[in-house]
């Protein structure tokens, strides 16, 4: 109607009259509405004259042509004057008719459109933000997670196997009842299994016992080494080895789990040349039985580690590859009761730690075997209103070596629940999504988010385009003490805003959270949380229903639902809001001087102008680009897409374009890994300020170089246009 009453309007202001006609697309009401307007005469003549009167006029009728040669020429005279007459009287009053017809005759079954105007694309109305959030509490219920959680636990679902397959099967059937578009993609990808032989230690040269559990990944072989106690076996508990005059190379290093993960444990171990490393559990960390068990994997990266960087098809025909964080030691799990026969005869919370004699030599021996393993996949797709093509994703691993509740069922639980009470709503109650929403259920997760990886590394180009968002379920939760959750600083309001009545703490995303690779791999912000106890837990084959609930107290359900309530709204702001609730004001200088602030004096032949530039360059853009969207109108879908792609281009443009994916596969100048980064910039110049071997001042400064034009390359790309960036390189 708009379009309408602009016509009309420059119809009444004495524009070119011009008769129009068109269909409307689907208005708030939902009708395909038509509205016809008839205008001057004069166009119904120039019609008819063209040919097509028929078409339009309505009071047609048969042409018979004349016998003009039968008739005298003043009968013929008089017959045309009186043809002329009549004529010009019907002609005044078809005038005088269509004049006021003009101003008052719109009929409601045909549209107005006037070509000049532009054409503006109309917004999808949706419920408002205060009845999604009572909809979304309303509808997520706790007896439905319970009877997911029943549903989807199995003693054994590792990745690849026919109870892997059969879940991935009955989470498709969840999706395809709830009306969902699905697929599945599938993976060939390489693992590490236990061998035939056992892996063994000796302690002295007796077998201090064998285990199930094992390290996928280690380097396979038998090595010998003096004990060594490294703690956590963290970069500062070498350090301080180091500082004792404890020489690290070719012993066998005996660290605690927790705090990292641990292939950072091994690759710090390895990085001194120590000869193994052991990881036990700790009982003043983790309240288990003495003989149970650990797995895990020791890959300093994620994915299939013999694909890097490229997808695990069945059909690539790349030549033979190995990842630059495969592990040149052995490496493996022991239990707490192996530990103490090592380290004492007692109980090890009431043992002195010892950093070993020379005569303490430990043996370790690891005989896995490397196959490869099918895995699959699962989609299922809740298509948006307007921008189907801009889409997040929320994931869950399917996978586990044991039971896995916390580890996975209790996340696949929730993904399959937030999916049906997102369609529900759409079905029964109107909510109509701008953007879409892909729940995803990942295998191979165990193995270092290998599901995901693989899926990221196939779809990299499509996925850095379209991809706004990612909220993982894995292991969400663990305990029930405290919430800790980790994220883009893109996401941090939106977090901030969900959370106002909970308590939470912000830590560091890291290799241990399953968010990692989406946020540094491909530059997609993402968001990982989990309720947990003070305590570490350890989620193996005791990972069971019964030890969660008495980690939680027995409130897995409660809190089930609280972390589903978080992921929901958080998902909802994000697809509702005709703006990307993204804030790129996050990514200022105040992040970016984080270098600064640790950097302390630089090198004399290193300036700083050309940084604080970038810096400047990226918040003048931010700034820019917030003034732009108080002054825009919001209503107008198609310029908010333009502000929603200028702002998706942030966290991408912070993966070094210079970085090769074969050797550093999280090329994110601020929370990736690898020489790139600013935090490798800060531990080069410290190795400079000391003078150590590894200290390069050439290498320093092109490594500078290219993480400052990182910045300005993100800096340019918030800004928009060519014409709108800076003007000095």
């Amino acid at each position: 109607m708009d379009h309408a009453r602009t016509t009309i309007s420059k119809i009444f202001n004495g524009e070119p009259r011009a008769y129009t006609r068109f269909n409307l697309t689907q208005n708030m009401e939902g009708d395909n509405s038509h509205v016809e307007m008839k205008l001057s005469s004069d166009m119904d003549d120039e019609v008819e004259a063209n040919g097509v009167g028929e078409n339009i006029n309505q009071h047609n009728h048969p042409y018979y042509p004349s016998k003009l040669n039968q008739r005298s020429s003043k009968t013929v005279c008089g017959f045309v004057i009186g043809i002329l007459f009549l004529f010009i009287i019907g002609y005044l009053i078809g005038y005088l008719s269509n004049r006021s017809t003009d101003k008052t005759e719109i009929k409601s079954n045909c549209p107005v459109f006037n070509e000049i105007a532009p054409v503006r694309a109309e917004a999808v109305y949706s419920l408002d933000w205060s009845d999604l959030r009572a909809l979304l509490k309303k509808k997520l219920t706790t007896p439905n997670i319970n009877t997911n959680l029943k549903e989807f636990s199995s003693a054994s679902h590792q990745a690849g196997s026919t109870e892997d397959e059969a879940l991935a099967n009955k989470i498709m059937g969840k999706f395809k009842t709830f009306g969902m578009s699905t697929w599945t993609d599938e993976h060939y990808v390489k693992v590490h299994e236990p061998g035939s032989s056992n892996n063994r230690v000796l302690f002295r040269g007796n077998i201090v016992g064998t285990t199930e559990g094992y390290l996928a990944y280690s380097a396979v072989k038998t090595v010998q080494g003096a004990a060594l106690y490294a703690h956590y076996g963290r970069t500062e508990d070498f350090r301080r080895l180091q500082e004792l005059n404890i020489d690290v190379n070719g012993k066998a290093v005996l660290v605690r789990a927790g705090l990292l993960s641990f292939s950072e444990k091994v690759a710090n171990a390895a990085s001194l040349n120590a000869s193994a490393v052991l990881i036990y559990p700790d009982p003043v960390n983790y309240n288990i039985k003495d003989d149970t068990a650990l797995f895990g994997h020791v890959h300093l990266g994620t994915g299939d580690p013999f694909t890097p960087g490229f997808p695990s098809f069945n059909h690539t025909q790349f030549p033979p590859a190995q990842s630059s964080g495969l592990p040149s030691i052995p490496a493996q799990t022991i239990t707490i009761k192996q530990a103490t026969e090592i380290m004492s005869d007692g109980m090890l919370r009431d043992t002195m730690y010892r950093l070993g004699d020379d005569g303490d030599i430990i043996t370790v021996e690891v005989n896995n075997v490397l196959i490869q393993k099918k895995i699959h996949n699962v989609f299922g797709v809740i298509k948006g209103y307007m921008d189907a093509d801009r889409y997040m994703v929320i994931g869950a691993q399917r996978d586990a070596w044991g039971p896995g509740f916390a580890r996975s069922t209790v996340g696949t639980s929730l993904l399959v629940e937030l999916a049906r009470t997102i369609t529900d709503m759409i079905k029964n109650d109107g909510f109509k999504p701008k953007r879409s929403i892909v729940f995803a259920s990942w295998s191979a997760g165990e193995f270092g988010s290998v599901g995901a990886t693989e899926w990221l590394e196939g779809y990299l180009t499509s996925l850095s385009l379209k991809m706004f968002s990612y909220i993982s379920l894995d292991e969400v939760i663990s305990g029930f003490d405290s919430f800790k959750a980790t994220a883009s600083p893109l996401l941090y309001e939106l977090l901030e805003s969900t959370m106002k009545q909970l308590f939470y703490l912000m830590e560091p995303m890291g290799l241990s959270h399953s968010a990692y690779p989406f946020q540094t791999f491909s530059g997609i912000p993402s968001i990982s949380f989990r309720f947990t106890s003070a305590s570490i837990q350890v989620f193996t084959e005791g990972d069971t229903d019964q030890n969660l609930e008495r980690y939680t107290s027995y409130n897995t359900l409660k809190l089930a639902k609280t972390a589903g309530e978080v992921v929901g709204l958080v998902t909802l702001r994000l697809v509702h809001d005709h703006l990307l609730k993204l804030n790129m004001a996050k990514y200022t200088s105040f992040t970016f001087c984080i270098f600064l602030s640790k950097s302390g004096r630089l090198p004399s032949t290193v300036t700083m102008q050309w940084l604080l530039s970038a810096q400047g360059s990226y918040d003048r853009a931010a700034s820019t680009l917030v003034s732009a969207i108080r002054n825009s109108d919001l209503e107008d879908m198609e310029q908010c897409r333009v502000i929603n792609n200028r702002i998706m281009r942030v966290e991408g443009s912070l993966l070094s374009p210079y970085a090769s994916l074969r050797e550093s596969l999280f090329r994110h100048i601020l929370l990736g890994s690898g020489p790139h980064t600013l935090a490798a910039l800060v531990d080069h110049l410290e190795a400079i300020k000391g003078g150590l071997e590894s200290a390069d001042i050439d290498q320093f400064k092109n490594q500078f170089a290219l993480a400052t034009w990182t910045i300005q390359g993100c800096a340019n790309a918030l800004a928009g246009e060519v014409w709108d960036m800076d003007n000095e390189i």
